[in-house]
């Protein structure tokens, strides 16, 4: 007496059960990284970039006068999340600053927002309205007498 039994034979039912669940999981995955990328990119970093690619040669020439002035920057929150500014030029704190900072959210969730600062006792310039919690990207513009210097920082 033999105890095999006969195999089932592969029909085109089999097939198809197969294709339909492949092509679901891959469009269900497509779908899902498709939302996520739609609802955490506002999806423009320039206005126009043929005309941003115009200003390139400018930009970095300011670059290259900004390094020459060889100031160091610290840019930080303290704990009730005011940002604090301290600029340095061999190794002295640079007084009587003129700081223009706007925050935006980096994914363009909020709208672009003027933070103000004001001299702190310990020689560095304190934002007077804190941060919300969260990301936050920090353009800041750096005037001390007719020089000028830009920075963009990044902080949570």
């Amino acid at each position: 007496m033999s105890d095999r039994r006969k195999p089932k034979a592969f029909t085109g039912l089999h097939m198809t059960a197969i294709l339909v669940a492949f092509f679901a999981v891959v469009i269900a995955v497509n779908f899902t990284m498709a939302r996520f990328a739609i609802s955490t990119f506002g999806g423009k970093v320039v206005e126009n970039s043929y005309v941003a690619s115009q200003h390139y040669n400018e930009w970095l020439k300011r670059a290259a006068v900004q390094d020459r002035l060889g100031w160091n920057k610290t840019v930080s929150l303290d704990a009730t999340r005011r940002v604090v500014l301290a600029v340095r030029k061999d190794g002295q704190l640079l007084q009587g600053l003129g700081v223009s900072a706007t925050v935006i959210h980096p994914v363009g969730r909020t709208a672009p927002a003027a933070l103000r600062f004001e001299p702190a006792a310990d020689g560095v310039l304190r934002s007077v309205e804190p941060l919300a919690l969260g990301r936050w990207r920090l353009d800041l513009i750096v005037r001390h007498g007719s020089n000028e210097a830009r920075y963009r920082e990044e902080l949570q």
